[in-house]
């Protein structure tokens, strides 16, 4: 068909899934073949948030009416797909033809094909009903961005905890240095009684207390959307009965009251970009922690976070229409399925590696890193697709985000596995963005930082009160 998004295959397959399409170069090639037509009309897309900040997009698109004005479907809707995600939002300003407003609308609606998203973006997260508007380009509200430091505090007596979905991390840490580190294997997601996770986090942190001459502070990280210390939503907490999630959302404040000590929890996205941003002494970082399931947050050149949503496990990097399926979102080729060890699980069987029956989802990936340090040519080629996959996601996603470094930490970056991954990202960005390679620095932590870092930076957290 004339009017189809075109999809376009890489310089770098990945060993294991040719039929990869990477979003960056479809949409590249979309704004090209705009530019080329001496046709194209603005699209522009906004982002309204609860506390009145905005967020906008601004590309280009075919007038309604030309041939080729069925390829602006796509492109706009998987847009909109990754906005919503990086930097969340109530309200969804389509300014542009009239047809890729109502397209998205239609989709984006309470029972459309991205119905997760409508309910998860309206009264989930952001407690009013999720709308789109239709409008002209000019009339898309400027944007309105804010800025908040974060953490950086590193003196006293202090625990951090990171709170995954196979492992809880937690550390104990005097004055910016870790004397203790420990990695606690639990199963959060599948359980549904709240005193699992309140009794698992509160051993944890005890532990820690006991290695310390006393606790000033407590930090913690965690996966999902948390607001004043209170977790709206998260996947580690899905198993959960509604009626019961109370006792989730009010869990870290009980902590706080319990240890009496300034206690502060971030998404654990936030705390990985803190975490490079510390680690680098600088700014305009992009932290992405490939665990249980990807985090990423962000640390603008200011040095702040900006509020966005950075949940960029359901963003899509892959538009190839047979891409895996996320179990939870309903939506496919989403960053989850790339970056964390659910890509590890999802390709281990087509190198002939069975994950063994019962086991943990800690112990699944421990069995296949195995194989990766032994010189098993499949798990090898796991990694390498990790890697080819994580050089396009990161020229995806500097079209979204100032970039002057990406840390890329977690579980599946340990070992062999980190230099791989690593090895092949840089390769395709040289190769097909020379110029964003020339300006960001990709790089691993050490080991040590690589798997309990998140827990040392989300100690900085909290501000201890200063007495006379």
């Amino acid at each position: 068909m004339a009017s189809a998004f075109r999809l376009i295959s890489p310089r770098h397959a990945p060993p294991l899934e040719p039929e990869f399409r990477p979003a960056i170069l479809a949409n590249r090639a979309f704004r090209e073949e705009v530019a080329a037509s001496g046709a194209g009309v603005p699209l522009a897309l906004g982002l309204e948030r609860p506390d009145g900040s905005l967020s906008r997009y601004d590309t280009v698109a075919f007038p309604e009416g030309h041939p080729r004005a069925g390829a602006n479907l796509m492109y706009a809707e998987r847009l909109v797909k990754f906005l919503l995600w990086a930097r969340g939002g109530w309200k969804v300003y389509v300014g542009g033809p009239a047809s890729i407003g109502a397209h998205v609308a239609r989709v984006y609606a309470a029972d459309g094909p991205r119905a997760f998203d409508h309910h998860f973006m309206g009264e989930q997260v952001h407690g009013r009903p999720f709308t789109v508007v239709s409008c002209a380009a000019e009339e898309v509200p400027a944007a309105r961005e804010g800025g908040t430091p974060l953490g950086r505090h590193l003196d006293g007596c202090r625990i951090g905890f990171d709170l995954g979905a196979s492992d809880l991390k937690v550390s104990a840490v005097v004055d910016g240095e870790a004397i203790f580190s420990e990695e606690i294997v639990w199963e959060p997601v599948e359980q549904k009684d709240p005193a699992y996770h309140q009794g698992k986090i509160r051993d944890a942190l005890r532990l820690a207390a006991s290695k310390l001459p006393r606790v000033d502070a407590i930090g913690g990280s965690s996966a999902g959307v948390i607001v004043d210390n209170r977790p709206m939503v998260a996947s580690l907490f899905r198993g959960i009965p509604q009626e019961r999630y109370g006792e989730i959302r009010e869990m870290f404040l009980r902590f706080r009251d319990e240890f009496g000590v300034p206690l502060e929890v971030a998404n654990d996205g936030d705390v990985t970009a803190l975490a490079g941003a510390m680690s680098l002494d600088d700014n305009a970082v992009l932290g992405v922690a490939l665990g249980s399931s990807e985090a990423a947050g962000y640390v603008n050149p200011d040095g702040a976070i900006t509020g966005w949503l950075n949940e960029l496990a359901f963003a899509p990097v892959d538009y190839n229409p047979g891409a895996a399926t996320d179990e939870w979102s309903g939506d496919a080729g989403v960053g989850a399925l790339y970056f964390s060890q659910q890509c590890v699980f999802r390709l281990a069987p087509s190198v002939g590696i069975d994950l063994p029956a019962g086991a943990t989802k800690a112990e699944k990936l421990k069995h296949v890193q195995t194989r990766l340090e032994a010189g098993h040519e499949g798990a090898t080629r796991i990694w390498q697709s990790i890697g080819v996959y994580l050089g396009y996601g990161i020229a995806h996603y500097a079209d979204f985000y100032d970039l002057r470094h990406v840390l890329i930490l977690g579980r599946v970056t340990s070992g062999r596995g980190g230099t791989l991954i690593l090895d092949g990202a840089k390769r395709v960005l040289a190769d097909e963005f020379p110029d964003l390679a020339a300006r960001v620095n990709i790089q691993l932590p050490d080991e040590k930082s690589r798997r309990v870092g998140q827990s040392i930076a989300a100690a900085s957290l909290p501000a201890i009160a200063k007495t006379s």
